[in-house]
């Protein structure tokens, strides 16, 4: 994604920076009040939803299907004098059945796991450091066709260590720069690694008995520049809380002006103490991963190239959030 598209991105969360600070006197006392704070605070959401629909008779057509989906996200955040260390993990998964098929589909598959030390250079600002794992639990697959796997646990994860700095005005909003990044791709897979998923180097073929002669990488090595923005807020507006965090990531080696996205956001929207209605979207654009596009619709892709990717899950059901 070129770097001009960016712009509208970085703007969004610098209005949700200035939008989430308050007056300065307010400041300067949650300031105070939050240096104080000593030791570990933490917390989860937790969020579970199902959706049934059941037709007997019915003569304007329709197709019985279940689907459950679970969402969590916590946190474990630890602070002392000038150090602070924050630590999150999100989790979800989903599955579906439709119809007469009886196996089950999946709809969600999600280990999002980031653990970032800073040590407070001035007012707002820390030298700090990050870790960043993310991956699947479960097989994936192309569906309808259900018998060739395209992804796996660990097919793909990836591994992103960083340094810089992190600018933290209040406690919703947080923008980690990072001038020195490892990324780290991961297809434990030999299979998806032949073929060259991920952007890993594939597998070397003799043309003539298609014999593999050297198989296909299963780690590739970038280096560059990483930024993370964050948000958090609950009662962004009544009983609507909003979660939403971005990570653009640019390989100084290869195609620098081609950005890496990673943005997700999680809204949730009360309804009593129990029940919440979720939205979760995922948008993904990552410069090394080719998609297949079937351009003649005669079943074969026939172009191939980096796209963006979207997902969006939307689940009414059963919440709890808990944090001390």
């Amino acid at each position: 994604m070129k770097i001009r598209h960016l712009l509208s991105v970085i703007l969004f969360f610098a209005i949700i920076g200035l939008n989430a600070q308050v007056t300065e006197p307010e400041n300067t006392l949650r300031t105070q009040t939050l240096d104080t704070i000593v030791g570990w605070k933490t917390g989860a959401v937790l969020s579970i939803s199902a959706t049934q629909s059941s037709f007997t008779n019915w003569a304007a057509g329709g197709q019985n299907s279940i689907a459950v989906n679970g969402i969590s996200s916590l946190f474990a955040n630890y602070k002392k004098r000038s150090s602070s260390w924050d630590n999150t993990l999100d989790l979800g998964y989903g599955i579906q059945r439709q119809g007469e098929v009886k196996s089950w589909i999946k709809t969600d598959d999600k280990i999002d796991f980031a653990s970032k030390y800073g040590q407070k250079a001035s007012n707002y600002w820390y030298y700090a450091a990050l870790l960043n794992f993310k991956t699947q639990m479960d097989v994936g697959y192309k569906y309808p066709n259900d018998s060739v796997p395209i992804s796996n646990f660990l097919a793909p994860a990836y591994i992103i260590g960083a340094l810089g700095m992190d600018y933290k005005p209040n406690r919703h909003f947080s923008a980690f720069i990072a001038p020195v990044t490892a990324k780290i791709t991961v297809v434990n897979d030999q299979v998806l690694a032949d073929s060259g998923a991920f952007g890993v180097e594939k597998a070397v073929i003799n043309a003539t008995n298609g014999q593999i002669i050297t198989p296909g990488e299963t780690m590739r090595s970038e280096f560059g520049g990483y930024i993370k923005l964050a948000f958090q807020k609950d009662e962004i507006l009544r009983n609507v809380n909003l979660t939403t965090k971005i990570d653009m990531f640019s390989n100084y080696l290869k195609n620098p002006q081609n950005i890496d996205i990673s943005w997700e956001v999680l809204v949730a929207m009360k309804v009593n103490k129990y029940i919440t209605v979720t939205l979760s979207t995922h948008l993904l654009y990552d410069d090394d991963i080719d998609i297949g596009i079937d351009t003649d619709d005669n079943g074969t892709p026939d172009k191939f190239g980096p796209r963006t990717q979207y997902k969006q899950v939307i689940g009414v059901g059963l919440s709890y959030k808990f944090a001390n």
